[in-house]
């Protein structure tokens, strides 16, 4: 027998029909004056909403889950929803319900997904809300960023690895993949972002072209400087596709799109840009970089602070241009303050234009955008006459946009509302017709008092009243006593028992206009509102570009601010390969510390010629990694244009920063500590150029002591042997490798200073010359509050341990190895010997990758233990 059809109402018909067109989106369908989720969609939005679930038809065959809340509760909750990695529809009614008989007429009138929001409860000032599309090439990957609330567009292309590091600058909150392509995805780059699969024929490369030559109205792509990034330009278009699919036609403040040039920024890998905590940290509620340096006072400035920490910049001359700029206001900080308190003012000037464009900007936005354009008249002026070249050019370059901010002054009253449909948004100076009405609107009780006092007068009756109702209207109303004395020109409208009712062609003409008042005033309002944000739309790129401006003078301004409150100096950047800082101080750090308690400050001096490896040992807890860490944001600092934390500092220019800090599991992709460690190192040893900074903290400690000083020994000697001498800082506890310093000779010794005491030991946290020999674990055990029994049986093993073993033991088996294998080409009778010869003179070193030397290491090493145990 065949199961019965489900009955479906004409309502849940039209829901299903919608919904069917949107599979993926969570739909919000108005109904009334609710918006209402059905279904799975009820379900989850209960969830996450935190509203009643209930059920519509309860019992009955058409029984189906129901979610809702009031439609002008919107904005309240649609946040949640997208917060929460939802695609949400919002399907609206198209037709006035009471004007149709039948079921009213919807439509999706707009999707908003986590990477396509323009809801200020959704947005973050200071952040960027990119979207981002990804399109796999044959070798290359194509990568491309929107942020649709500001109009910055941006592409780029490269290997996994690079994508990967923008993926982790930017931080898209939605990602574009082709469905084909949804494992590769996931390889390359795991599930840190949220994703959305597209049919695989929008990453075609003639479409993903056409779509950018009609949206930008170019004959080509030349003039953008991006034709020959054929996957990023596939990457581009799938963006633009996806605005057509979501509703979002109006861009035109979508004026360019730029290319991300690789060579003209700071290489930092995905492992850097986490491990220096520049934006964000796996500790819970940390301080990060952009937290201590961000003195920006304007949303652009914030967004723009991110972008420059993002990508530092390898051109000399940008950097100390940034550099003169910031020496220039920290000098004169009467201009300095007087810029910021302009600043100030301005608001998201970036965005506003963006709703423009959009048609999503309310009354009091467009005021706000004119006070904003208000306030860079001052700072144009200050800009232009100061003694800077740099500052003058940004003076030179803003646009005072004269006619906008006129026609917004006199278009609008200042104190206009946030929604047109509450009145009184356009200036009644602006419009004769509007002043009448409003007029008329307002002393309506004067006219008729008026007209009362003069028909009184000249009929000669004073007991005369106006009055109005739902029937009749208006009208003029006689007592029976009065009667003859009504003029011929009044017309009769009702009797009553003791008086008569009259209309007058003045009266009916009040009355008709009257009650048309309001409704032709909001009428005329949101026409004439309409009429200025579309004229406004002329000055979208004049307004993006004082915005751009305002964003990097708000940047410099606030490095000097940073500067003067933290005492930052100004860095020399060279085209030596040196690194010379003098008492460099951690920036995040030196703001943790107790008030009154001084930063340990320290030097450290790197070059390719005598001192290209610093080998830091000492114990936990002593500051070896702070040291390593503030080493990499001082030349971080340096290079975005800021001051930096030190006493002096001289930098050789820097390519790329490498840093393995710390161990951090990677168990959801089914990786060790120690795995994720060598797929680092692998990464930065791959990569090492002579300009490098590679910074190493603790590696090889996550397996077997052995492997671990094996690994360690082999990944230095492998840094101080390649033809690049990359500056390497490497932050150790096996003390056995202070004896490379014997062997090798850019090699040199420093430890993290400690003054034993009777029961205890003291973190001088200095960095002075010489290797270390303990390790001081028990004392930091104790300083943890380790139970005082379980640091006395410590104290006793390790004696014991002592003396049964040599503490130079392990230091002997190293220093042997090394020995032997230095040895064996002397004495090439033993086979053995003869046979290491052959495997390492035909090793192709040209092909060999870091990890397969290790293993080549490590098997040579076996061979050799076993001849000594034989």
């Amino acid at each position: 027998m065949a199961k019965k059809a489900k009955k479906e109402t004409p309502l849940m018909k039209q829901y299903n029909a919608i919904k069917a067109k949107y599979p993926d989106a969570l739909l919000l369908f108005r109904v009334g004056d609710f918006y209402e989720t059905f279904g799975t969609d009820a379900v989850k939005a209960a969830k996450i909403l935190d509203i009643i679930l209930t059920k519509r038809g309860a019992g009955s065959e058409t029984e189906t889950e129901l979610a809702g809340f009031p439609h002008h509760s919107l904005n309240t909750y649609l946040p949640k929803l997208v917060k929460a990695g939802c695609r949400v529809a919002i399907c609206d009614q198209l037709e006035d319900p009471k004007l149709t008989k039948t079921i009213v007429k919807r439509g999706v009138t707009e999707l908003v997904t986590p990477g396509v929001a323009f809801n200020d409860d959704i947005l973050q000032s200071k952040t960027n809300n990119f979207l981002a599309a990804i399109c796999f090439g044959r070798e290359l990957i194509g990568v491309s960023f929107l942020d649709i609330s500001t109009g910055e567009f941006l592409m780029s292309q490269g290997n996994a690895e690079y994508i990967d590091k923008l993926l982790q600058n930017f931080r898209p909150s939605e990602v574009l993949v082709a469905k084909p392509k949804k494992q590769a995805y996931k390889e390359a780059f795991g599930n840190d972002f949220h994703a959305f699969f597209m049919e695989d024929w929008v990453f075609q490369d003639d479409y993903a072209n056409e779509t950018l030559l009609k949206h930008f109205q170019t004959k080509s792509l030349k003039g953008f400087g991006i034709d020959d990034l054929y996957e990023g330009i596939v990457a581009a278009g799938a963006i633009l596709h996806y605005l057509g699919e979501t509703q979002h036609h109006k861009l035109e403040h979508i004026t360019s799109i730029q290319r991300i040039a690789k060579n003209e920024h700071v290489w930092m890998d995905r492992f850097t840009i986490k491990n220096l905590e520049l934006y964000q940290s796996t500790n819970q509620n940390a301080v990060t970089l952009i937290d201590v340096i961000d003195k920006t006072v304007s949303p652009m400035g914030g967004r723009l602070l991110k972008r420059w920490m993002a990508l530092p910049l390898v051109s000399i001359d940008k950097i100390r241009q940034r550099h003169e700029v910031v020496q220039y206001l920290l000098d004169d900080e009467v201009i300095s303050k007087k810029i910021q308190n302009h600043l100030k003012q301005m608001g998201d000037m970036e965005r506003l234009i963006s709703k423009v464009a959009t048609g999503k900007i309310s009354p009091r936005e467009v005021v706000q955008l004119k006070n904003a354009l208000e306030a860079i008249v001052p700072v144009k002026a200050l800009t232009l006459h100061s003694n800077n070249k740099a500052l003058n050019a940004i003076g030179d370059a803003l646009d005072l946009c004269e006619a906008l901010r006129s026609r917004i002054k006199e278009t609008l009253n200042e104190e206009a509302p946030v929604n047109i449909l509450k009145g009184n948004t356009i200036s009644s100076d602006f419009s004769e017709e509007l002043k009448e009405l409003r007029n008329l609107s307002s002393s309506g009780k004067a006219y008729l008092d008026n007209m009362l006092e003069r028909e009184s007068e000249r009929t000669g009756i004073s007991s005369l009243k106006i009055a109005s109702n739902n029937v009749f209207g208006y009208y003029i109303e006689v007592r029976n006593t009065h009667k003859d004395k009504v003029p011929e020109d009044w017309i009769r409208k009702q009797t009553l028992v003791n008086a008569e009712r009259y209309i007058t062609e003045e009266l009916k003409e009040y009355e008709s206009k009257i009650l048309g008042a309001e409704e032709r005033i909001l009428a005329i309002e949101q026409q004439l509102f309409a009429e200025l944000v579309s004229w406004m739309g002329l000055y979208i790129q004049a307004v993006q570009k004082n915005s751009a401006l305002i964003a990097q003078l708000d940047c410099l301004s606030g490095f000097a601010q940073l500067a003067f409150e933290s005492n930052y100096v100004r860095p020399e950047i060279n085209d030596s390969f040196s690194l010379d800082i003098k008492n460099g101080r951690h920036p995040v750090i030196e703001k943790q510390l107790p008030l009154g308690e001084p930063y340990i400050a320290n030097d450290v001096y790197l070059d390719r010629e005598a001192q290209q490896i610093i080998m830091i040992t000492g114990p936990n807890m002593s500051g070896k990694s702070a040291i390593l860490r503030q080493t990499a944001l001082i030349v971080l600092l340096s290079q975005m244009g800021s001051f930096v934390p030190a006493e002096s500092v001289k930098i050789g220019l820097i390519d790329k920063i490498f840093t393995r800090v710390g161990a951090s599991d990677n168990i959801s992709m089914g990786e060790s500590t120690f795995m994720v460690e060598m797929n680092e190192t692998a990464s930065i040893l791959n990569n090492i150029s002579e300009r490098s900074l590679v910074l190493l903290d603790e590696i090889g400690r996550g397996t077997s002591t052995y492997d671990g000083i094996s690994i360690a020994w082999a990944i230095s000697e492998y840094l101080h042997e390649h033809p690049s001498k990359a500056k390497t800082l490497f932050a150790t506890h096996y003390h056995e490798l202070n004896e490379m310093t014997e062997t090798f000779e850019r090699i040199k010794n420093f430890n993290v200073s400690v003054k034993e005491l009777k029961d205890n030991v003291l973190f001088l946290r200095k960095l002075v010359e010489g290797g270390s020999e303990h390790s001081f674990g028990i004392h930091v055990a104790k300083m943890a509050g380790m139970p005082q029994q379980v640091i006395h049986r410590a104290n006793k093993i390790l004696k014991q341990l002592e003396k049964s073993h040599s503490s130079d033991e392990l230091t002997n088996k190293v220093k042997t190895l090394n020995n032997e294998m230095q040895l064996s080409f002397f004495n090439l009778d033993d086979p053995l010997l003869e046979q290491i010869k052959d495997e390492i003179v035909n090793i192709d070193i040209d092909t060999l990758t870091p990890v397969e030397a290790l293993m080549k290491l490590n098997e040579i090493k076996r061979m050799l233990l076993k001849k000594k145990q034989a």
